[in-house]
C-alpha cells in the first residue's frame, strides 16, 4: 500500500518535475513512511511514497523493467501475484524483486491493456511505456484504491489523494457546488466529480490512456446480474462452493511480508472474516475493535463473544464523545470532502491504534451487505414495492413496523401514515432508484440549510441524474433486489464506505485495509444465485448464514444485521463544545463561505444542543460543519482570512 502520483505530458523540463514530483509525494507522505522516489522524463514523470508489506528489500519505486522501457508507479496489492509470477516464469520473464508491482510490469509486457483482467487486487496504478510513447492508468474493479486527476497547461497529473495535486503550480481548490449537493443527497460525489472543481476521480473499473491522442477512458469492469440466476441445483452445494471461494480470498489477502490483523467489530461479517483468518496467521491472529460508551452504538459483548471463541490477541479503543470530536477536524482532512455521518471518525482513532501496536495490515468484512443484500434498505425497498402494488391497503405497511422493531414510534403509526412516510406509491415502481428515493430524500432535507445564493446556483439540478447516466443498458431487466445491490455496490460503496469510511481513515496512519468479501471472484458468484438465497424473507444474507454455520457462535451467525454507526451532534455539543464548532457555525464564518444560511444554522445548532436524534438534524449539523471545515482546511481564501493557518502552510 502507498501513495502515487505523476504526469503525462510536455510541459515541464525533468529537472522542473522532479520538483513538482517531490512536493505532490510529500503531501502523501502518511500513506507510505517507508520510502520514497521520483522518476521523471520529458513527457512522464512519477513519485511514489512506499508502505512496505510485500518485497520488503527489493520493492521500492518508481520501478522499471530490465531495459528501462516501462515504469510503474504503484498503490495496492496484486493478491494473486504468487500464481501470476508462476505462470509468467514459465513463459521466460525473470525476475529481480519479490515484489508484486515487478509482477504487474511484467504481466503488462505479455498482455499489454489486458493485464487488468488478470489482477485480483486493489489497485491504483500507472505505466510508462516509453516505446509507445503511451501510459496506462487502471483502478481496481470495486473502488478500494482511490486515484485523481487534473488537466493543467496541456499535461495531465495524477495522483492517490487530491491534495498532492493541490501541490501542482496553477491547479488551485474550488469548489464544485453540485458536489456538495451530491454530498448532501447521495452522500458522497458521484464520480467522476469531486468537491474540488477541475480535479476528476477515475471511477472503480476503469482505466485511462493518455498518449499523443490525447486521453481514453474506458470501463473495463462492471458489477452484472445475469438473466440465467444460479439457484436451481443444491443449497448446500451453493453454500459450500461459496465458502471454498471466501476462504481463497481470505488465505491470499494474507499474504504479507508483515504480520496481518483483522478488524473485529461482533457483527456476523467482521467474525466471518476472522475466523477465516486465524488458520493462516502463523503467530496467531491479532484483532482490533472499537467500543462506544452507548448502548445503541457499542457491540463490545459480541465483540468479546467472539475473542473467547477464536482465541485471538485482542485488543479495543474506546471512542467517545471528546475522540470523535478531537479527530473530526484530521478526518475532513483526509476525507477531502464534506461528510453527513461522524462514522469515519471512530476508524480513524481506530486505524491510530493499529498502527501504534505495531500493525501494518488488517481485514475487514466491508462489502457484505452490498454482495449478500444485508442493509435494512433492502428489505424496506422489498416491503415497499409489496406495498406499491396494492396501494389502497391498510394491512401492508404494517409490516414496516416489523422491519424496524427498534423503533417503537412506528407501532404506533397509521397503516396511511407508514406508507407515506416510506414513499410506498404505486405510481414511483417504474424509478430506477426506486429502492434509494427514501434515503435521498430524507438526506436532501438537510439542504433546507443551504444560502439563497448556494440554491440559486443548483436550480434546476437533481443530483441523482448523474446516478441514472451511469446505470448499465440491462439495468432495467434485473431483479428489483438487483437493481438495489447495483446502486448500493457501485455507488455508496466506493464513493463513501471505501473512501471516507476504508482507504482515507486507515491511510491516514499508514495501515492496508483488506476485503475478503470483495474479491471480484465472490462479488461475481454472488451476482449470479438468485435474490432470494441472498435476501430470504427479512433474513439477511441467507446464504452467507449458511456456508458459515459451523465457523461461528450461534449467537453471531444468527445474529440481525447491526449497521455501524457513531454518536453525531452529541459528540460535539457533549461538554466542552470544541473551539473550532463554534468557529464554524459563527455567522461571519458561514457568511464568508456563503455556502450555508447562517441564521438557519444558527436554530440548528441551538438545537442540536438540546440533545436532537433527527436524521435530519445530526445530517445537516454534521454536513454543515464538514463543510466549514473542508471550506478552510483547503481553499485559498480561507487561507489568506487565516495568518496561521497560512504561516503554517508556508513553512
Amino acid at each position: 500500500m502507498c501513495g502515487i502520483v505523476g504526469y503525462f505530458g510536455h510541459g515541464m523540463a525533468p529537472d522542473a518535475a522532479e520538483i513538482v514530483l517531490q512536493r505532490m509525494s510529500h503531501a502523501l507522505r502518511h500513506r507510505g513512511p517507508d520510502d520514497s522516489g521520483v522518476h521523471a522524463e520529458i513527457a512522464a514523470g512519477f513519485g511514489h511514497r512506499r508502505l512496505s508489506i510485500v518485497g520488503l528489500a527489493d520493492g521500492q519505486q518508481p520501478m522499471c523493467n530490465a531495459d528501462g522501457a516501462l515504469w510503474i508507479s504503484f498503490n495496492g496489492e496484486v493478491f494473486n501475484h504468487v500464481e501470476l509470477r508462476r505462470m509468467l516464469e514459465a513463459k521466460g520473464y525473470r525476475f529481480r524483486t519479490a515484489s508484486d508491482t515487478e509482477v504487474i510490469l511484467h504481466l503488462y509486457e505479455e498482455k499489454g491493456d489486458a493485464c487488468i483482467d488478470e489482477l485480483n487486487g486493489d489497485f491504483a496504478f500507472a505505466i510508462w511505456d516509453s516505446r509507445q510513447g503511451r501510459m496506462l492508468v487502471a483502478r481496481d474493479r470495486m473502488g478500494v484504491r482511490p486515484l485523481f486527476y487534473a488537466e493543467r497547461r496541456g499535461m495531465v497529473f495524477f495522483a492517490s489523494e487530491i491534495k498532492a495535486l493541490l501541490e501542482v503550480p496553477g491547479i488551485e481548490a474550488e469548489i464544485d457546488p453540485f458536489a456538495l449537493d451530491q454530498v448532501f443527497t447521495c452522500w458522497a460525489p458521484v464520480p467522476p466529480r469531486t468537491m474540488f472543481k477541475g480535479v476528476l476521480e477515475l471511477p472503480a473499473g476503469h482505466c485511462m490512456v493518455l498518449d499523443g491522442s490525447g486521453m481514453a477512458i474506458r470501463q473495463y469492469w462492471d458489477l452484472d446480474f445475469p438473466q440465467d440466476v444460479c439457484g436451481a441445483q443444491n443449497e448446500q452445494a451453493i453454500a459450500e462452493e461459496l465458502l471454498a471461494l471466501l476462504d481463497d480470498a481470505t488465505a491470499i489477502r494474507m499474504r504479507a511480508d508483515v504480520p496481518v490483523g483483522a478488524y473485529l467489530s461482533g457483527g456476523l461479517d467482521s467474525s466471518v472474516t476472522c475466523a477465516l483468518a486465524k488458520p493462516y496467521a502463523a503467530s496467531g491472529l491479532r484483532t482490533f475493535s472499537v467500543t462506544f460508551d452507548t448502548p445503541e452504538h457499542d457491540e463490545s459483548p459480541f465483540q468479546q463473544q467472539m475473542v473467547s471463541a477464536l482465541g485471538t490477541r485482542h485488543s479495543a479503543v474506546a471512542c467517545g464523545p471528546e475522540e470523535i470530536a478531537g479527530a473530526f477536524p484530521a478526518v475532513i482532512a483526509h476525507t477531502e470532502k464534506p461528510i453527513i455521518r461522524t462514522a469515519p471518525a471512530p476508524l480513524h482513532v481506530l486505524s491510530r491504534h493499529v498502527r501504534d501496536a505495531g500493525m501494518k495490515v488488517v481485514l475487514t468484512g466491508e462489502g457484505a451487505d452490498e454482495v449478500f443484500a444485508g442493509y435494512d434498505l433492502f428489505k424496506e425497498a422489498k416491503v415497499r414495492r409489496f406495498c406499491a402494488r396494492q396501494p389502497g391497503s391498510r394491512r401492508r405497511p404494517l409490516l414496516f413496523s416489523r422491519l424496524y422493531p427498534y423503533l417503537p414510534g412506528l407501532t404506533q403509526q397509521t397503516p396511511e401514515s407508514l406508507a407515506a412516510f416510506f414513499g410506498a406509491k404505486g405510481e414511483d415502481i417504474g424509478d430506477p432508484l426506486f429502492s434509494h428515493r427514501p434515503r435521498y430524500r430524507s438526506t436532501a432535507a438537510a439542504k433546507l440549510f443551504f444560502s439563497g445564493d448556494l440554491r440559486k446556483t443548483l436550480e434546476g439540478y437533481d443530483a441523482t441524474d448523474e446516478i441514472l447516466a451511469r446505470l448499465p443498458g440491462d439495468f432495467g431487466r434485473w431483479h428489483p433486489q438487483h437493481q438495489a445491490q447495483y446502486l448500493e455496490t457501485k455507488f455508496l460503496l466506493p464513493d463513501y464506505i471505501l473512501s471516507s469510511q476504508g482507504d482515507r481513515m486507515a491511510m491516514a496512519h499508514g495501515v492496508e485495509g483488506r476485503f475478503p468479501f470483495l474479491d471480484h471472484r465472490v462479488v461475481d458468484y454472488a451476482a449470479r444465485l438468485k435474490p432470494s438465497l441472498k435476501l430470504r424473507g427479512f433474513a439477511e444474507k441467507h446464504i452467507l448464514r449458511r456456508a458459515v454455520a459451523d465457523l461461528l457462535p450461534p449467537a453471531i451467525a444468527q445474529r440481525t444485521k447491526q449497521p455501524y454507526r457513531a454518536p453525531d451532534s452529541r459528540s460535539f455539543l457533549t461538554g466542552q463544545e470544541p473551539n473550532y464548532v463554534r468557529c464554524c457555525f459563527s455567522a461571519q464564518a458561514l457568511e464568508e463561505t456563503g455556502l450555508f444560511n447562517p441564521a438557519a444554522a444558527g436554530k440548528l445548532i441551538e438545537k442540536c444542543r438540546r440533545q436532537t436524534d433527527g436524521f435530519r438534524d445530526n445530517a445537516a449539523f454534521v454536513g454543515i460543519l464538514s463543510t466549514q471545515l473542508w471550506h478552510r482546511t483547503f481553499t485559498r481564501q480561507s487561507l489568506l482570512n487565516d495568518g496561521d493557518r497560512l504561516l503554517a502552510a508556508v513553512n
